[in-house]
């Protein structure tokens, strides 16, 4: 499939797998530094794992229950 086709939850996965390949790549050898990268702090793997980490905040957000009750202060919701 290509880009324009795909849900929100498709390119979430996407990037997820992705990140994750990266981080099995730039794993920091028994030196503590990045066999592609050669730094001790790789920025590469940094951003593989922001990436991991946002998308996990998403997803909680997104699966946390409404609450139940409608809110008075929203005009929305009041009926």
């Amino acid at each position: 499939m290509t880009a324009p086709f795909l849900s929100l939850a498709q390119i979430r996965n996407r990037l997820i797998l992705t990140a994750r390949a990266i981080l099995r790549d730039h794993r920091p050898g028994p030196d503590g530094h990045c066999p592609i990268c050669r730094t001790a702090g790789c920025p590469v793997a940094t951003a593989a794992r922001n990436v991991l980490r946002t998308a996990e905040e998403v997803q909680q957000r997104s699966t946390a229950t409404k609450p139940t009750t409608p809110d008075p202060d929203d005009p929305q919701q009041a009926g």
